[in-house]
């Protein structure tokens, strides 16, 4: 109950003060954008970096177990073909 009475204090203060001091408030939004865009330009470069590296490591992690699988068929290969010659010098 406290916190819903300190937020509608604050929007009435906040409206209160953006009224106020539209000016002040023009000349802060004016100079924040730019540094908000570069942080989220920052933060979209630093996502899209892991992203990659994230894709790269799957495709990594992908061909080992590819290489894996073709290494259990060839034992299994062998193993038939020397059950197959084991059974023809019988």
């Amino acid at each position: 109950m406290g916190s819903l009475i300190g937020g509608m204090i604050a929007v009435v203060l906040g409206i209160w003060g953006i009224i106020g001091w539209w000016g002040w408030f023009l000349r802060i939004l004016m100079g924040s954008i730019p540094f908000l865009l570069l942080l989220g330009g920052a933060i979209a470069i630093f996502g899209g970096i892991t992203s990659i590296k994230d894709q790269i490591a799957a495709k990594k992690e992908e061909e080992k177990i590819q290489e894996e699988e073709i290494r259990e068929e060839e034992k299994k290969k062998e193993k038939k073909e020397k059950g197959a010659e084991d059974k023809k010098k019988e």
